[in-house]
């Protein structure tokens, strides 16, 4: 089965990504009135479309064991970047985040070029100090302590959500690659205590977590993309308005065509295709692991569940933030919502599993005890 789960993973991101244009040229109606054209965002996406292809293309054809030496130049370059997020005028501010860069005729958001950079240096880490994995030392202290020098600035940047994913990937590549959880539990109870105090010192954060508590309360202020999103989905039903035939679009639901795209599917497709879509995060998740599972290396294992849970698990956090299951944060929808950096990386992370799929060799007495028995399931 894992020799075929490459072909099904890129069936599965195809299927998302034209679904994606297709849901940007539905949503882009009001386009015309603030960018002069009704296809700028379907432009502007195709063209950041060319770009993740030719980018997952040289991953797939670039042995993947060549980031293990190259890890640190993607690392330094991802930490420059986001640095001069904060220096105008090519750091921007927008709604109160410094996360974009200005490049003239497009921008860049650095912290997606910061979730590789994280993915290389976790692997490589923990390849190099495999004997070490479980000691306190070098099999957590260190790792962290580096990692954090990517998530620090993206925090400052007031991303949390960023921050949490990267930090959240990192903890389970950590955990797979065999760190204890007597240094992990006490962490990532930590680090929840450490976000909720920050989320109730931001005054806009706090706003998001009291209307998430009272949603009916706040839904005409710190709730409105929540409620009206729920009303999208309501209006849509099982069977859906028709395509193009969706209301939240006419500036009812703000960012509809960027993180708030998924209502836009249940509104005008109905819940069929909404389950279709979390169907195919399902396939990339299950059919990535596969990949990952029967890497040749331990490198290679590693870099792969990393990608995997990288991507789904910023799908996990959309689906969850559109249906109010989770606090609001702006996070998009991988392959669907408008964004080039995300769509850029995110095919990147395609890239690299395909290229570890064609060098695949199961070594399974390489692997730590909790990758075998991950391993042993993939395969049933």
């Amino acid at each position: 089965m894992h020799r075929n789960a490459i072909y099904v993973m890129l069936f599965a991101t195809a299927g998302l990504t034209a679904l994606g244009l297709v849901m940007l040229f539905s949503t882009s109606a009001f386009a015309q009135e603030s960018h002069g054209d009704i296809y700028f965002f379907v432009k502007r996406q195709g063209i950041w479309l060319v770009i993740a292809m030719a980018g997952a293309m040289a991953a797939a054809c670039i042995d993947y064991r060549w980031w293990k030496t190259t890890w640190w130049i993607f690392f330094t370059g991802a930490f420059v970047l986001l640095i001069l997020c904060f220096v105008p005028p090519i750091g921007m501010r927008i709604n109160g985040s410094s996360r974009w860069l200005n490049l003239g005729p497009m921008t860049l958001q650095p912290s997606e070029l910061a979730k590789i950079a994280a993915l290389f240096f976790l692997a490589w880490w923990f390849e190099k100090h495999e004997s070490q994995s479980a000691t306190f030392l070098r099999g957590f202290f260190l790792p962290l302590a580096i990692l954090g020098f990517l998530i620090l600035p993206i925090t400052c940047e007031v991303d949390l959500g960023t921050s949490a994913l990267i930090a959240g990937v990192g903890v389970a590549v950590m955990f797979l690659a065999g760190t204890g959880l007597r240094w992990l539990a006490p962490m990532v109870v930590v680090s929840l205590v450490g976000g909720l105090y920050a989320a109730t010192h931001i005054d806009e954060r706090m706003g998001r977590l009291l209307a998430f508590m009272h949603p009916e309360k706040y839904k005409l202020g710190e709730g409105l993309q929540q409620w009206q999103a729920l009303i999208a989905f309501g209006s849509g039903g099982v069977e859906g308005l028709g395509l193009g035939e969706g209301r939240q679009k006419f500036l009812y639901l703000p960012y509809a065509h960027t993180d708030f795209i998924f209502p836009m599917i249940g509104e005008e497709l109905g819940l069929k295709l909404t389950l279709l879509t979390v169907l195919g995060y399902l396939l990339i998740c299950l059919c990535g692991t596969l990949v990952a599972a029967n890497a040749r290396d331990r490198f290679g294992m590693l870099l792969g569940f990393g990608c995997v849970m990288m991507i789904t698990l910023q799908a996990v956090v959309n689906i969850g933030v559109t249906t109010s299951l989770l606090p609001n944060k702006g996070m998009p929808l991988p392959f669907i919502s408008f964004g080039g950096s995300n769509l850029a990386v995110c095919y990147f992370m395609i890239g690299i599993l395909v290229n570890i799929h064609r060098h695949g060799n199961p070594l399974v007495a390489r692997a730590p005890n909790t990758l075998r028995r991950a391993r042993n399931f993939c395969r049933l």
